[in-house]
């Protein structure tokens, strides 16, 4: 470990796996995303990688004093148009990944946001799959998903990285319902026989 930070990881006998891809702008996912902990281990891992990142946060975050922590903490809050303030970001920096947790929430979630998605879309970057795993109190990085064009597929490829992976509090830990949340299209003729 090379950092403050790292040491931090250390003595609380946390590993960093892997190497962070040599990619200059992302959408960086971290899962599970079940205690508020979760901000605090990977913080403590983005700082010892040294890379240039955002955090998106709720904006309820934001109400003082906490907003001069979440503004040093390096926290954007959500709003309306954080898809396109986020695309914006990532084509004027040369250099930036913005951190989200599709959960959006510490509580079950078996829908995820999927503002992650458009973003990495729009903005033309790939998403970098990161967790954080407390059974085995490891950090660091799953996957890259460099084709962002079809939604379901983003989420299998996501659902497939995270299955082995535990949370804080992982009965509170849920991949995407695939099979919901993605029915299958029906086609022109089962339609007219509907």
């Amino acid at each position: 470990m090379k950092t403050f930070s790292g040491n931090i990881l250390k003595f609380l006998n946390w590993k960093i796996i892997g190497q962070f891809p040599n990619i200059k702008k992302s959408i960086l996912i971290f899962a599970p995303h079940t205690s508020y902990l979760d901000a605090f281990y990977g913080k403590l891992y983005l700082n010892e990688i040294g890379i240039n990142h955002k955090f998106i946060s709720k904006k309820e975050l934001f109400v003082f004093p906490g907003n001069f922590i979440m503004t040093k903490f390096g926290s954007i809050p959500v709003g309306r148009t954080i898809i396109l303030n986020i695309t914006k970001l990532l084509k004027e920096i040369k250099e930036l990944h913005i951190v989200i947790s599709p959960e959006g929430q510490i509580t079950k979630a078996t829908k995820w946001k999927k503002g992650f998605y458009h973003m990495a879309n729009r903005a033309n970057v790939p998403i970098i799959v990161g967790y954080m795993d407390f059974r085995k109190k490891e950090v660091g990085i799953k996957g890259v998903i460099h084709d962002t064009s079809n939604l379901k597929s983003v989420m299998q490829q996501i659902n497939e990285m995270y299955k082995n992976v535990s949370g804080k509090h992982n009965e509170n830990f849920a991949l995407e319902n695939i099979a919901k949340n993605f029915p299958p299209k029906l086609t022109k003729k089962q339609i007219k026989c509907n």
